[in-house]
């Protein structure tokens, strides 16, 4: 875990908390509190239970104003500084010990034109929020895979969901945003106004300031998708990977699919006689007409016998939250990822070996397709950079008991440590818990976004993130 570090012009906490209210409540919309204050520890509470820390101060903003008040409030005093869009960060880097919690989670309001093709959404909101505004409308943002998610964090950090072969990542769909910068102004990054600045906020993190107001383009998606989730014996997984793989490298746009290999959870919906098996689960969204959908993932429910098979038309509201209950708020999170060169029969033995060798039986170790319509977009075409890669494995460990933490995160180091050979040792940001990982990317590509932190963050005011250094003054 790492910690905090407290650069502050205070002596202590109490003294942040306490001029912080005096000096942001005259004009505040929003909501401040400090410890011991009603709802405090709700608010400074995120979702990863590894993550247990006390701000002094927790701004709850309503309103760009407010959040521009309270950055202002901690460049001219300081004072560190933590975002909070939806908290779901594997990394936890929504909260901070002794230094301000900028909260936008009241900041959740979704707006459509349906005519346009466009979503404009709070910097607060989560994928539920902006699915239940455009579902009405047979419309969609590429989301994640998990709908309680906050969007900034993932939009941010790229934003892999259930659309990216067919529409992209997250941020490939962004048009603009409205962001609070660490002067405390508020601004428009689109192509075109600040541009530099939006080519580094589609990938480069919170790097460069707090976004208030995200604005997507939306694609005909649903309201009902053809979905497959099909589990099989671990027993089976080798020849099932192998089929799986088969697939991928002739799937269309309109297929996305994931592995996840585990343990079948003790309870509904799945048959109490597969309670505990190991597992080799395929699921697949089908972003395009029912019928052939059905079609086109039938080969993956015919691999061998299955442990259950849910497959079906579904819609794309309840498969987007899925995944929901298997990740709680309060469970104890270490996660990362290797994009993957090569899935070869090396690897699939690998991947099995490692399933049989968790140590959390709510852990993961999935697969995922990568590919189609975010795969041809250019390296230098956003901060995200590189998209080659056929493949990215996510090794998810998550478990219940504090006295495990260490062995879950030792696994989860090692398991990745192991698949390196098929990798180039390139990590996906979202996935990572350790904030001393910066974001990839070739010479070029750090200079500019380094050069974009210089111009408008730089004495490095949001540095709890996966970090970019401001690049020297010009003088």
């Amino acid at each position: 875990m790492h910690t905090d570090v407290l650069k502050s012009g205070y002596d202590n906490a109490e003294l942040i908390g306490r001029d912080g209210v005096a000096a942001l409540s005259p004009n505040f919309g929003g909501t401040l509190l400090r410890p011991g204050d009603a709802g405090f520890n709700d608010a400074a509470t995120v979702w990863n239970g590894t993550v247990e820390k006390q701000p002094a101060l927790i701004a709850r903003c309503v309103s760009a104003r407010d959040v521009a008040a309270a950055v202002r409030f901690a460049a001219e005093n300081d004072v560190l500084v933590a975002v909070r869009g939806g908290g779901h960060n594997v990394a936890g880097t929504a909260t901070c010990n002794g230094g301000l919690m900028i909260d936008l989670s009241r900041m959740s309001d979704v707006t459509v034109d349906p005519e346009a093709h466009l979503a404009c959404a709070g910097g607060g909101a989560t994928w539920a929020d902006v699915d239940a505004a455009t579902q009405p409308h047979g419309l969609a943002a590429p989301g994640g895979l998990v709908s309680k998610t906050g969007i900034a964090g993932l939009t941010l950090g790229g934003g892999l969901g259930w659309l990216r072969r067919k529409h992209g990542l997250s941020c490939d769909s962004l048009v603009s945003v409205e962001i609070v910068t660490a002067d405390g102004e508020i601004r428009t990054a689109s192509e075109a106004e600040n541009p530099e600045l939006f080519w580094g906020v589609r990938g480069g993190g919170g790097n460069f300031g707090v976004v208030t107001r995200f604005y997507y383009r939306i694609h005909p998606v649903g309201p009902e998708v053809m979905f497959c989730f099909v589990l099989y014996p671990l027993e089976d997984g080798r020849s099932v990977l192998k089929g799986w793989r088969d697939f991928c490298e002739h799937a269309p746009d309109e297929a996305c699919s994931i592995v996840l290999c585990g343990t079948v959870p003790g309870e509904e919906p799945f048959p109490a006689g597969i309670h505990g098996r190991q597992f080799v689960a395929l699921a697949t969204l089908y972003a395009g007409p029912v019928a052939e959908g059905e079609r086109v993932v039938q080969p993956l429910r015919e691999l061998g016998t299955p442990l259950c098979d849910f497959s079906g038309p579904a819609p794309y509201l309840e498969v987007q939250s899925n995944f929901d209950d298997d990740y709680p708020d309060g469970l104890r999170y270490y996660w990362k990822s290797l994009y993957l060169e090569r899935f070869d029969d090396d690897a699939i033995d690998m991947v099995v070996k490692l399933t049989q060798e968790r140590p959390s039986p709510l852990s993961t170790v999935d697969v995922w397709q990568l590919g189609g319509a975010m795969g041809r977009v250019a390296p230098d075409a956003t901060a995200f950079g590189e998209r080659s890669a056929p493949w990215l494995l996510g090794v998810e460990s998550n478990w219940d008991d504090p006295q495990a933490d260490e062995r879950n995160r030792s696994w989860t180091r090692e398991a990745c440590a192991r698949m390196e050979r098929f990798s180039d040792g390139v990590s996906y940001l979202n996935f990572e818990p350790d904030i001393d990982v910066g974001p990839p990317g070739c010479d070029a590509h750090r200079r500019r976004l380094a050069e974009i932190k210089r111009r408008y963050d730089p004495a490095n005011l949001f540095r709890l993130n996966h970090n970019i250094l401001p690049s020297a003054s010009r003088g």
